[in-house]
Formats: structure tokens, sequence, C-alpha cells
């Protein structure tokens, strides 16, 4: 069994200096969890707000039912919103909403209306011709599914949970004491954001909860898709055109059904890992390769402006990993 005491000291360290408020490090493997612990005024059973690592959980449910038959990854937009389809001279489908390609314009984080601003009209560019990082386009992604269930959105998104049995997952801001701290120095409004129940962004889980879906996934036994669906998700498609925004060719990022590919990042010793970060600092990482995912969870707006590299985290737990 490998350890990881270097990943864990690195995550001390940093709450001790004060950089991270709190934190959660947890290890898995795909017979479960190898190593938890929690950092400053935090227990392991903690929910913490999980920002975009809510993205890739939103998508397999929409995965889940392309594997039914309910929906494919060229449905339009159009078919749950039939507005959209007077918006613009193209047409948006799946596919483009949950790899970032659909040029929808990209609203404030905390815009009080999710659906409105989805609906605003506008583009930044035509589906599938460049990838632009979009939280929005999640909200189409939920539309599609409730049009395809005839329910809620979020059923579908807590059976993928239950699947994973990550049922701490919720949309439920009362079940976390762990409020993004500078969320306001950065230009978001807490509240407001906190209240949206967003699909690209909104749920909040503790450590626990994502370490067994990566651990159902690293297992890739069908138990949450299947592994056709697997292989499928970790499809990159933005390799060929344009990246605008943060996320340039030059990060080494590619975006696949929902999650994000670091194949190329040159800070990574891993060329096979996928996952998803999270607007306060919040890690989700997966890499088949090494049969180890980990997750980081924390709540510090503007990392940035510190002396801090999630890279180095990434490295010392495959580094770890792959001595196992």
């Amino acid at each position: 069994m490998p350890t990881f005491d270097a990943a864990f000291d690195w995550t001390r360290a940093h709450v001790a200096s004060g950089v991270l408020p709190t934190a959660v490090l947890g290890i898995a493997d795909a017979h479960g969890v190898v190593a938890l612990e929690a950092f400053g005024a935090a227990s392991v059973d903690d929910h913490y707000p999980l920002f975009s690592v809510t993205k890739p959980i939103t998508g397999l449910a929409a995965l889940s039912l392309v594997e039914e038959g309910r929906l494919t990854p060229t449905t339009p937009l159009a078919r749950a919103l039939p507005e959209f389809a007077a918006l613009r001279p193209d047409e948006v489908q799946l596919h483009h909403l949950v790899s970032h390609t659909s040029g929808i314009p990209e609203p404030a984080m905390d815009v009080p209306d999710l659906r409105a601003a989805l609906l605003a009209g506008g583009r930044d560019f035509a589906a599938g011709t460049a990838a632009r990082y979009s939280t929005i386009a999640f909200e189409g992604v939920a539309a599609l599914i409730a049009h395809a269930t005839g329910e809620p959105w979020e059923r579908r998104f807590d059976e993928i949970a239950r699947r994973a049995d990550a049922t701490g997952l919720t949309f439920d801001r009362a079940s976390s004491r762990h409020s993004p701290v500078d969320a306001a120095e950065y230009g978001l409004d807490w509240d407001v954001y906190a209240g949206q129940r967003n699909p690209g962004g909104g749920a909040f889980g503790r450590a626990g909860d994502l370490l067994s879906l990566g651990s159902a996934l690293l297992r890739d036994d069908g138990a949450v898709v299947s592994p056709l669906a697997v292989e499928a998700m970790r499809r990159p498609v933005t390799v060929d055109i344009p990246r605008l925004g943060s996320y340039t060719v030059e990060r080494g990022r590619d975006f696949a059904f929902a999650w994000n590919l670091p194949n190329a990042d040159p800070g990574l010793l891993t060329r096979d890992t996928y996952g998803h970060a999270g607007w306060a600092g919040t890690e989700f990482w997966i890499t088949p390769s090494l049969g180890v995912c980990f997750v980081l969870l924390t709540n510090r707006a503007g990392l940035d402006r510190f002396a801090y590299d999630d890279a180095e985290l990434h490295n010392l737990v495959a580094a770890a990993a792959s001595r196992g």
C-alpha cells in the first residue's frame, strides 16, 4: 500500500499558513478510501460547496440518459426549450453544452435567474467552433435531463449519487458551514449563488461522497454508467478548435463530456487524469493508470493571489501511487 504522507503534509502546511482556511483531503482506489484527514476547523464528514465539481456529476446524469436512449449527444437544446431555437442561427446540442463549445454568453456567477440568463440570446461563437469555459450551459443540460425524464433534473442527479453510494451530495446550502472565504471580494454574492441550485456549480458534498464516485469510476464495473460510457466521457473533443478565455492551448487542458482532461498540462506528471476543480479550491481527480483518485475540499476564493500551485498536490499523490 503506497503512503501518501507527503500529500497530507502539503495540505496541512497550507492550512497552517492560512492560505487554506480549512481543508479535507481524501485518497481512494478502486476498493475504497485509502486515507482521509481534515485540517483546521473541519471534520471529514463536513459538506463543502463543490462549485464546478458539480459539472461532471450533472454530466453523468445526462450520459445515463444517453445510455437509455432518451438523449443522444446530438439532441438539440431546443427540444427541451423550443424558444432557444429562435435565439441563434446555429443548433446547440447536448455535446456542445457539456464540452464548453456552445458559445452561449456567460453571465455573472451570481445571476439570480439561470433560465432567464440561458435564454437571453446572443452568442460568443458558433456552436462547436471554439471552446470557452461555461457554467450557464449546464442549465441547458439540466433542461434536457428534465425534458427526457419528465421529472425535475435533480432526481437523475440524485440517482447518479445513489449508484455511486455518494448519498451526501445535495443542493441544500444548509448542509454546509464552510461558506467560501473572500467571496464578496472576488465579486460573488454568496447568498444569491447558494440559492440557485446551479447544475453547473451548486452542489454540496463530503469528501467521502466524491471518493465513492471516484472509486466506482476506477472499478468501471457499470455501477454508475457503462464502461462504454466511461470511455466516451473521457474522449477529448476540443483538441482541434481554438480555446478561448482562461483555458488556453498552452495550459494543456481539453474538455470532454463534462470532464476536464489535463492530458498535456506541463505542470503534471500524469497524462491520463480526468476530473474537475471548483471556484473556491475544490479538487476531484481520477488517474486510471495509477488506480487512484483524490479529493481536496476547501473554501478560499482567489487562491491565485498566493504562492499556491495545486499541481504540487497532483504530483505528490501520483508519485506516491506509482510507487505502490
